[in-house]
């Protein structure tokens, strides 16, 4: 018996190292594998049951994620994640006793638990619903408050209301609500494709109108989804769900597991949700699952609306798939040619080292713009960009006007301005004009690191080497990575006399150099700085 415990614990010993390896390394499906075969062997080891549902949840294992909540629960563990994880199986079941027992189950002494509250006045009403409770709405009423109501509780009022068929009440609710923030407009879109379902057209379009008109210009990639209506409790619990994970995501400086857990749970409950899925893809790919990110957006029976073939295509350049992403993006655009599709359009075909591709991408951009400012500066950014296509492929005659079309028209412009120096100054084109036009541009950014590289290096060309040393030397401590920045200081330190740290710059550039760069300075590092060997 000893021995074969010195065994088991040898063998729990193994798969415990091999679950932390799975973990550090971004596989959760294996971590949860290893972790089971601990579990076999040392049942009692602390924190295991917590382990093993944290590794369920980020691989998807709702039985896994489910078996370890409940040993959890039983052991008195009532953790958040637990909870919501048991409740959303219940309701996946339609068990609306067992839903509510767990959604009452943990209390929030501190009364602190803000996440918990976002939930629970949703959850229940939607389990009432579910029930076929009298009233199923008074939970987010409860909730909400009366003096300052949040625009996007009510709007899950309307739509509890209409699961209940109480239409016309929602409707006319619905009517009086202003749509403060993007909650409410990603709730209210829901809302209008419930009405239009249960006869109240009339009362969607009004909503529409509003949500467009509170959306502005703003081409929210959730607002250009297809339009859901809402009918079960399930449904209508997936989204905001939904929403809670995507504004947690977007916070700070957050963590990345407390918005995968959300979008789990929401996918959990309704998978054929299209906002439910964007958002699981989001907070897979926030997480470092780019490959399980991927999966989701695969083709399937449905074709993906273009907004989310487009985020298929960026996944897919991601991974190193640049002519397939190409081509993908360049079919959702022309199925949806939103701006902001046309935008990402325009950065992959750039990205795939396709021209005509990107100058097609570009056009078609610029012939969407308006005239007012946030249009006049994306025109000059796009100026830029057929330019730069231009000057890659040594076409400085077809560039040079649009860049100065772009600098007429954004003269305050730091980016453009100093692109439009440096692009002039490394051709040594009007030396001049292009230095006057980098100073401007670091006048206005003075903490730009590029913008400092390309001033120093400007004044390098002009003789003002100690100038340039201070600029280079400030530019490289702000991006010690850039390898231009580091051969650009190597360069000037050399001609400030300065031999040894030149080398150690150039070995340092040569690092972090590509085939062209690592050419020149393998001869700089061998024979010293000359004309030829001078970095661009």
């Amino acid at each position: 018996m000893p021995a074969r415990a010195a065994d088991d614990n040898g063998a729990a010993l193994n798969a415990l190292v091999r679950a932390r390896l799975a973990e550090e390394g971004g596989e959760p499906a294996a971590a949860l594998s290893a972790l089971t075969t601990v579990s076999s062997l040392a049942p009692g080891l602390p924190g295991l049951r917590g382990r093993m549902l944290e590794q369920a949840i980020e691989a998807g294992d709702l039985d896994a994620a489910r078996a370890a909540a409940l040993r959890l629960w039983a052991a008195g563990d009532r953790r958040f994640d637990a909870q919501l994880v048991l409740m959303v199986d219940a309701m996946r079941r339609s068990d609306w006793k067992a839903a509510r027992a767990y959604a009452a189950g943990r209390a929030d002494k501190a009364g602190a638990d803000t996440i918990a509250r976002l939930i629970l006045p949703t959850v229940n009403a939607w389990i009432d619903v579910g029930a076929r409770e009298d009233y199923p709405e008074r939970h987010l009423l409860a909730a909400n408050s009366r003096t300052r109501p949040e625009p996007a509780l009510t709007l899950q009022v309307a739509l509890v209301q209409i699961a209940a068929r109480r239409a016309a009440a929602a409707a006319a609710l619905t009517d009086g609500i202003t749509l403060t923030d993007r909650t409410s407009q990603l709730v209210g879109l829901r809302v209008a494709a419930t009405l239009e379902k249960a006869g109240q057209g009339a009362a969607a379009e009004r909503l529409r109108g509003r949500i467009a008109l509170a959306s502005g210009q703003r081409e929210d990639p959730m607002l250009l989804l297809p339009d859901q209506p809402v009918s079960t409790p399930r449904a209508g619990t997936a989204p905001w769900l939904g929403i809670l994970a995507d504004g947690l995501a977007r916070t700070p400086n957050g963590s990345a597991k407390l918005p995968l857990l959300f979008a789990r749970a929401a996918y959990w409950l309704n998978d054929q949700d299209w906002a439910v899925r964007a958002t699981l893809v989001e907070a897979l790919d926030r997480n470092g699952q780019e490959a399980d990110a991927m999966a989701l957006l695969a083709p399937g029976r449905a074709p993906l609306p273009p907004v989310l073939a487009m985020r298929r295509a960026e996944l897919m350049a991601d991974a190193g798939d640049l002519p397939a992403a190409a081509r993908l993006a360049e079919t959702a655009a022309n199925d949806n040619p939103a701006r902001s599709l046309l935008v990402r359009l325009a950065d992959i075909a750039r990205r795939s080292n396709d021209p005509a591709a990107a100058a097609r991408a570009y056009e078609r951009l610029e012939a969407a713009l308006g005239d007012d400012e946030d249009d006049r500066a994306l025109r000059g950014t796009l100026l830029i960009a057929r330019a730069e296509l231009l000057l890659q492929a040594d076409r400085w005659e077809s560039a040079a006007p649009l860049i100065e079309k772009a600098v007429a028209l954004r003269p305050g412009d730091a980016s453009i301005l100093n692109f439009a120096g440096y692009s002039a100054l490394e051709r040594r084109k009007d030396v001049k004009q292009s230095l006057a036009r980098i100073e401007a541009a670091w006048q206005r950014e003075p903490q730009n690191a590029s913008i400092t590289d390309s001033l120093g290096w400007a004044y390098f060309l002009t003789g003002r080497t100690e100038d340039a040393i201070k600029l280079l030397e400030k530019a490289q401590a702000g991006e010690p990575e850039n390898a231009v920045i580091v051969e650009h200081l190597g360069d000037a330190y050399w001609q400030a006399g300065q031999k040894f740290r030149a080398r150690y710059n150039w070995r340092a550039a040569a690092l972090l150099a590509e085939a062209e760069m690592a050419t020149r300075l393998e001869a700089k590092l061998r024979d010293g700085l000359t004309p030829a060997t001078t970095a661009p």
